[in-house]
């Protein structure tokens, strides 16, 4: 717990039904978020002790918030404190729950007459709910959030505030609907809130997130339910009932222990001179902002085409999924050789340059009959495509693709924002 081992406590900030959030008079600007052995539903209606909920939610939320992290999605998550507790940014809080759904079922039935339970919503549904206990939580439009004109911290909720927001709610619940389906779990539905950073007025991913946060179905099967709907369909609350809520509750903290969280996919990059070094290395560098290991290999496929074939032999003998790119030049047998002897996916990315460029490039789109190498002349546009490749089959990689595309498009809004206030 790196600079954090001397954490003092300050004031109370809030106090809720599952949650109590303290100043950390030692770290000005972070907060101790620590959750309590209690359960309920209903907004409240329905409330009961639940002996070691507190870990298994601390737990289940830390897991989420660093795969979130890890991914690139901005959220207020530090790190895990005691087994109770987690160390985050101080956010004022904005009383809208996001909600997303893949499958219609829940409430949206009842608000909905005539859908039937199992519709699927593509894209995901998004709803926001005004918090407010005493009239259970209003369902509000964009155009009511709009209208309220919150402000917190400086910062007035708008209409780009909420694009924001409704751009990160489905793109948060798509990464997690990608994990959970590594497992062999369907995520149903999800509520999310947001924040707004204490001092500099960032919105970030807030609150916690645990099974009290969604509907899981492991297999899709809505019999095998894992989530705080078990707790709410109880027509009687007994201590073995919340037994059953509780095993819930700790299985889905331990699959979250048990994910796979680096990507399991490569990259090899093939560079018919060392001269194509320059080239190489922006490849690898986009593979590594993404976490995807990259190798760079020498050898030229004109001049020693059996080292070539040997190379490409000892990536295919260990079963990792590769994906090759091909750097070459002039004249470009590399990505031909490469693709003509492998069926994993073969990328060209010729070094082009000012005096032959023009004709080097149709040696790598002009391919014998029989090949399918793709060529792509930008290095980081050659790393990018390897990725979405991978990403088929590996939910690390496509999660931080996911987030990259959202980060790009919020960076884009708060320009467009900024320029339009002067």
């Amino acid at each position: 717990m790196s600079g954090y081992a001397d954490l003092k406590l300050g004031a109370k900030v809030i106090e809720g039904k599952t949650k109590i959030i303290y100043d950390l008079e030692s770290h000005p600007g972070k907060v101790l978020v620590e959750s309590k052995d209690r359960i309920t539903a209903g907004d409240g209606a329905r409330a009961h002790d639940m002996a070691g909920k507190a870990k298994i939610s601390t737990s289940t939320a830390a897991a989420v918030f660093k795969l979130l992290n890890d991914a690139g999605i901005r959220t207020h998550f530090i790190q895990p404190h005691e087994e109770r507790s987690f160390i985050a940014l101080k956010c004022h809080m904005i009383p809208i729950e996001w909600v997303t759904r893949r499958v219609a079922t829940g409430s949206f039935l009842k608000r909905n007459a005539g859908v039937e339970e199992g519709y699927r919503f593509c894209p995901p549904k998004l709803e926001t709910f005004y918090k407010d206990d005493a009239n259970h939580d209003p369902q509000w439009s964009f155009e009511q959030c709009v209208a309220a004109k919150m402000n917190f911290a400086g910062v007035t909720i708008g209409a780009n505030e909420l694009h924001v927001m409704e751009k990160m709610t489905v793109t948060i619940f798509e990464i997690l609907e990608k994990i959970w389906a590594s497992l062999n779990c369907s995520l149903i539905d999800m509520k999310i809130e947001f924040g707004v950073v204490d001092g500099t007025g960032e919105i970030v991913l807030a609150d916690i997130i645990d099974s009290d946060s969604w509907r899981l179905w492991p297999s899709g099967d809505k019999r095998l339910m894992k989530d705080k709907q078990v707790y709410r369909n109880l027509t009687e609350v007994t201590s073995e009932a919340l037994d059953t809520v509780k095993r819930n509750f700790e299985w889905v903290a331990d699959q979250l222990q048990h994910l796979v969280t680096q990507p399991r996919g490569r990259v090899v990059v093939f560079m018919g001179s060392a001269s194509d070094s320059k080239h190489g290395d922006k490849i690898k560098s986009t593979c590594s902002e993404l976490g995807i290991p990259c190798d760079l290999r020498v050898t030229s496929a004109h001049k020693q085409t059996e080292q070539t074939r040997r190379i490409l032999a000892e990536y295919e003998g260990d079963g990792v999924p590769t994906v090759f790119v091909a750097i070459a030049g002039r004249s470009n047998g590399l990505g031909p050789v490469l693709s003509g002897n492998t069926v994993w996916p073969v990328i060209n990315c010729p070094p082009l340059t000012p005096d032959w460029g023009a004709q080097d490039v149709w040696s790598s789109l002009r391919m014998p009959s029989g090949l399918g190498c793709t060529t792509v002349t930008d290095p980081e546009a050659a790393a990018l495509a390897a990725a979405q490749i991978l990403a088929l089959t590996d939910h690390m990689i496509w999660s931080k693709l996911r987030a990259r595309q959202l980060n790009t498009w919020v960076a884009l809004v708060e320009a467009d924002k900024k320029l339009a206030a002067h």
